[in-house]
């Protein structure tokens, strides 16, 4: 396999056509390479447009999703990001490049020493990955800049976006399958904040985030 001409085309054919036209994003992507952060046996699949399987049943997204969604938080140099949900490291690696600091939290012992091995065989360096269930955050370290669920959610709970900054962006995929949208809430006062649906998509559940109750009366 050409590897090169495998990654100009994922950014060329997938990518931009997903509306990513931030020059930043599509450099960036030619820049970390996606193939160090996928499982050995997977590695002629890492450019494909389809999420890749992790340890533990879990998945990679796929590269037009990381991108749109790393495209719309429009991370800056002096910022701190949150992650939740690690999975291979792949997009805590993309965040570092844009970043001063990432935290990227991960509920499964397996797969945070799969991401922070990569990270660090990647070299990068301003990105630490913790084990920790995401859905709480990190309060004591708060706040964010950025946060970014790496994964969908049936709701983003208020504690999450109360740990943003004022002007901090947080991105999550939300809703139930087959109709989920990409989110993004900015934090615009102290308790207040805006949102506004960028995209349908449907992404793997993150684990520890409730789920509404099946009941109904």
């Amino acid at each position: 396999m050409n590897v090169e001409q495998a990654r100009f085309n994922m950014i060329e054919q997938q990518i931009r056509p997903w509306d990513v036209l931030d020059a930043s994003v599509l450099s960036l992507l030619a820049i970390v390479k996606r193939e160090d952060f996928v499982l050995e046996e997977h590695r002629a699949l890492a450019f494909m447009d389809m999420e890749l399987p992790l340890p533990e049943g879990q998945q990679m997204l796929a590269p037009k999703l990381e991108a749109r969604l790393l495209q719309e938080l429009a991370v800056r140099k002096h910022e701190r990001a949150l992650e939740i949900g690690a999975g291979s490291g792949h997009m805590a690696a993309l965040l570092a490049h844009q970043a001063r600091q990432v935290l990227s939290l991960e509920i499964r012992p397996a797969l945070a020493e799969l991401a922070a091995h990569n990270l660090g065989r990647a070299g990068v360096h301003n990105a630490e990955v913790r084990t920790a269930d995401g859905a709480q955050g990190l309060p004591g370290e708060a706040p964010f800049d950025v946060i970014l669920l790496s994964g969908s959610v049936a709701a983003v709970p208020k504690s999450l976006l109360m740990q943003l900054a004022p002007g901090g962006r947080l991105a999550a995929i939300v809703g139930q399958q087959p109709i989920m949208r990409a989110m993004l809430y900015t934090r615009s006062a102290a308790a207040a904040f805006h949102s506004v649906e960028l995209f349908d998509t449907v992404a793997p559940r993150l684990d520890g985030f409730a789920e509404p109750s099946k009941f109904t009366f």
